[in-house]
C-alpha cells in the first residue's frame, strides 16, 4: 500500500494496537518488551489508569481555549514544578523542540532586557542534539541534520564536550549562556561528569552568562532522580523539559527564574496548544506518579539490578557490547557490530530498543519496569548478542 506520509522516518514494518504496562501488542498478536517507551516518553508504561482516568475526565469537560484566557489547569501544574525545582515561572507547549526554542529565546531576551543585546551568543558542546527546528539543529550543530537547509542560524558556538579550557576560551564579549544535556541521549548516552556542571555553573556565574539545561530527555525521573542535573548538586537558570512530562500526550515546558524570564513579557513568546486543559489534566496525572519517591527510589533499585546484569553481558560478549554508559533508565550499549542491525536481532527477540549516536543502542524501559522484566530484557539481549556473534563468524 502506499503511504501517503512524508518519507523523513525509516520505520519499521510494524504496528501495535493497545499496550499494557511495559508491554507492546502488534496487529499480528505479537507481544514485545518495551525498552524504547517511544523514545523515553511512555514513562509510566503503557494504558497506565491514573492517566487514562485524567484523560477521560477532563475530554469530558473542555480541551482547548487558547491562551488568550486562565487555564487553571495549567496554573497548578506550573505551581507543582516550581515547588520542586528551581523555578519560578513555567511556559508550556507541546515538545521538547519547542521547549528548547523557548529557552534559546528567553536567554537572548535576557541579555537585551538588560541592555547588552550584543550578548546573543550560546556555547554548546559537540555531538549534542536539541531539536529538530532550525535554532535547535544550530545549537546541536551536527552536520549530518544541518545539510541541505541553507544557512545555518547564527548565535552558537560549538566546543569538544567535557573541555573546560575550551568553554573559557569561547566566551567573548557575545556570549549569552551555556547549553548543555546533563547526558547526551541521541549523542550516544554520553554522561557529563558533575564536576563538569558544577564547573559551568562557576563560569556562568563568574561572567553574568546564564545556564541552559537540555533535560527533555532525562528529566522527570528517567536517571533515578526527578532531574538528572540534582545529581551534580547544582541549579540552571532555564531548563527544558518534555517527553515522560506528559506521560505519552506532548506536553514540553521552560522553566526559569524569575530572574532569567526578565525580559519575557506580554507578546515575547506564545503557543496556540500550549498548556491547554487536557494536556495539563493529563500532565498532571504523570507529574502525581513521577513525583513518588518511591517510583524514584523503584528506579533507583531496579536500574542497579539492571546495570549488574548488562555488565555481565558485556563480560560474556566483549565482541559485540564495548561499553556500556548512562544512569538510571536512560542506559547506552555502545556496540561493535552495527547498531541498526543489533536493533533487528533484539526485535527478533520481541525486544524494542532505540538508536543512538556514536554506534551505540538505548535502552529506555518505563520507569515501572519490574526486577522480573528487567531480567527478562538481559534474557533478550543475551540471545541477540548470540544471534550477532554468530552472524559475525559466518
Amino acid at each position: 500500500m502506499t503511504s501517503h506520509l512524508l518519507p523523513t522516518y525509516a520505520r519499521v514494518h510494524l504496528a501495535f494496537e493497545r499496550g499494557e504496562g511495559v508491554w507492546l501488542f502488534a496487529t499480528n498478536g505479537e507481544r514485545y518488551l518495551d525498552f524504547t517507551s517511544g523514545v523515553a516518553v511512555n514513562a509510566l508504561g503503557h494504558a497506565h489508569p491514573h492517566m487514562i482516568a485524567a484523560l477521560t475526565a477532563q475530554a469530558q469537560k473542555v480541551w482547548h481555549i487558547s491562551n488568550l484566557y486562565e487555564v487553571p489547569e495549567a496554573e497548578r501544574v506550573a505551581q507543582r514544578l516550581c515547588d520542586v525545582s528551581f523555578a519560578d515561572v513555567v511556559f508550556f507547549c507541546n515538545s521538547g523542540a519547542e521547549a528548547m526554542e523557548c529557552t534559546i529565546k528567553m536567554a537572548r531576551k535576557y541579555h537585551s532586557a538588560n541592555g547588552v543585546p550584543e550578548r546573543h551568543r550560546i556555547i554548546t558542546f559537540e555531538g549534542a542534539f536539541h531539536g529538530r527546528t532550525l535554532a535547535t539543529l544550530a545549537a546541536g550543530g551536527q552536520k549530518k541534520y544541518l545539510d541541505g537547509f541553507g544557512p545555518v542560524m547564527e548565535g552558537f558556538d560549538q566546543v569538544p564536550s567535557g573541555n573546560l579550557e575550551a568553554t573559557k576560551a569561547a566566551i567573548t564579549r557575545e556570549t549569552g549562556a551555556i547549553l548543555i544535556e546533563p547526558i547526551m541521549g541521541e549523542g550516544g548516552v554520553r554522561v557529563v561528569e558533575p564536576s563538569f556542571l558544577r564547573a559551568l555553573r562557576e563560569l556562568c556565574d563568574q561572567h553574568g552568562l546564564l545556564l541552559l539545561l537540555d533535560e527533555v530527555q532525562t528529566g522527570m525521573g528517567r536517571t533515578g532522580e526527578l532531574f538528572a542535573h540534582q545529581r551534580s548538586g547544582i541549579e540552571p537558570d532555564i531548563m527544558a523539559l518534555a517527553k515522560a512530562l506528559g506521560g505519552g500526550f506532548p506536553v514540553g515546558a521552560c522553566l526559569a527564574t524569575a530572574e532569567a524570564a526578565t525580559g519575557m513579557t506580554v507578546g515575547a513568546h506564545g503557543s496556540t496548544y500550549g498548556g491547554n486543559p487536557l494536556a495539563m489534566a493529563v500532565g498532571m496525572a504523570a507529574f502525581e506518579e513521577l513525583i513518588k519517591p518511591e517510583l524514584l527510589a523503584h528506579v533507583r533499585d531496579v536500574a542497579g539490578y539492571f546495570g549488574q546484569q548488562l555488565a555481565g553481558l558485556k563480560d560474556r560478549f566483549p565482541d559485540v557490547i564495548s561499553e556500556i554508559r548512562g544512569h538510571g533508565h536512560l542506559i547506552g550499549l555502545k556496540l561493535v557490530p552495527n547498531n541498526r542491525e543489533f536493533m533487528v536481532l533484539a526485535r527478533e527477540q520481541k525486544l524494542l530498543i532505540a538508536g543512538g549516536g556514536e554506534n551505540c543502542v538505548r535502552l529506555l524501559p518505563p520507569l515501572i519496569i519490574s526486577q522480573a522484566e528487567a531480567r527478562e530484557a538481559v534474557q533478550k539481549l543475551e540471545r541477540a548478542c548470540e544471534a550477532a556473534r554468530a552472524k559475525a563468524a559466518a
